[in-house]
C-alpha cells in the first residue's frame, strides 16, 4: 500500500511539473515572443508574468499578433502588415514611349573632308528637306529642334559616344534616329584646254604691202576630282538599327553626296513617294 501510494504522489508531481513547464507564448508585431503566464486579458493591453517570476507586465494589444496558450489554444489579436509592393521611380522622361511614335530625328552628321573634321550641318539640312518631302505618316523633327535638345542634354560629337540610340531617341522624344557620316577626300585634277579664235592683224597704214598676221589663243581649266563616300543608318527607340548602308558617289563633284544621300534614302524603311 505504502509503495502505491509513492508511485501515486510521484506520477501526481511529474503532471505539475509537465503543466508547469507548459508556457504562455505571447509573439508580439515585431517579432518578440515572450514565454511566461498569461494573467489577465483586459479592454487594451494584456497582463503578464514571466516564466518564474511573479513581477506583472502589461502588454498593449496594439502590439501582440497572437498568444500561444499552454493548452494549445491560439488567440490571434493583430494580423501582420503586408509589405506594400515596391513601386518603380517615376521617370524622368515625360514623354511616353507612346508619343515617340511614328517621330524622327536627324543627328548632324559626322563629316570628314581629307582627313579632318568638318562641318555636316549642310548635309544634315538637306537629308531633313529631302526627308520631309517624302514622310508619310512621319514627322520629321527641324534640325534645329534636333540640336538645342542635344545641347541641352549635354550630348555633342565627343560625349555622344556614351549614350546608346535607345538614350538618344528617349532625349529626343523620337521612335527613329538617323545617323550619318560623310568621307570626302581629293583625287585627281582634270585639266581643260580650250582655244580662241583667230585674231587678224594688218601692218601700218602706209604699208599696205606687209603680210596680214593671225593670232590665236589656248586656255587652260583645271578642276579637282573627288571621292565621296556615304553610311547611312537608322535606328529606333529599342537601339535596334533598323537600315544601315554604305555608298560610294558615282560622280566625283565637291557635292556628289547629295546625289547618293538621295539614293539612299529613297531605299530606307522611313522613304514614302
Amino acid at each position: 500500500m505504502k509503495k502505491l501510494l509513492t508511485g501515486i504522489a510521484f506520477l501526481l508531481v511529474s503532471i505539475i511539473s509537465f503543466a508547469q513547464s507548459k508556457n504562455d507564448v505571447i509573439l508580439k508585431l515585431d517579432g518578440d515572443e515572450l514565454a511566461g503566464r498569461v494573467l489577465k486579458i483586459n479592454d487594451n493591453d494584456v497582463e503578464f508574468a514571466y516564466a518564474g517570476e511573479t513581477l506583472t507586465y502589461n502588454i498593449k494589444k496594439a502590439e501582440i499578433m497572437k498568444i500561444t496558450f499552454a493548452s494549445g489554444r491560439i488567440q490571434v489579436f493583430n494580423k501582420p502588415q503586408q509589405a506594400a509592393p515596391a513601386q518603380a521611380p517615376a521617370s524622368t522622361d515625360k514623354s511616353g514611349l507612346e508619343d515617340h511614335h511614328n517621330k524622327v530625328a536627324i543627328l548632324p552628321f559626322g563629316f570628314i573632308r581629307d582627313g579632318q573634321p568638318a562641318d555636316g550641318e549642310q548635309i544634315q539640312n538637306e537629308c531633313y528637306s529631302f526627308m520631309n518631302k517624302h514622310s508619310g505618316v512621319y514627322t520629321i523633327l527641324p534640325p534645329r529642334t534636333t540640336n538645342a535638345q542635344l545641347i541641352k542634354a549635354g550630348i555633342n560629337s565627343e560625349t555622344i559616344k556614351g549614350f546608346t540610340m535607345e538614350d538618344i531617341c528617349n532625349v529626343l522624344g523620337v521612335e527613329y534616329v538617323v545617323d550619318g557620316l560623310v568621307t570626302m577626300n581629293k583625287t585627281t585634277q582634270t585639266t581643260t584646254q580650250s582655244n580662241s579664235g583667230a585674231v587678224k592683224t594688218r601692218g601700218n597704214d602706209d604699208d599696205d604691202r606687209k603680210d596680214r598676221k593671225y593670232n590665236s589663243y589656248s586656255y587652260g581649266t583645271a578642276t579637282q576630282n573627288f571621292q565621296t563616300k556615304l553610311s547611312l543608318a537608322i535606328y529606333n527607340d529599342k537601339g535596334t538599327a533598323v537600315y544601315s548602308q554604305d555608298r560610294t558617289a558615282f560622280w566625283n563633284t565637291q557635292d556628289a553626296y547629295s546625289n547618293t544621300l538621295e539614293y539612299l534614302l529613297k531605299r530606307s524603311p522611313l522613304y514614302t513617294k
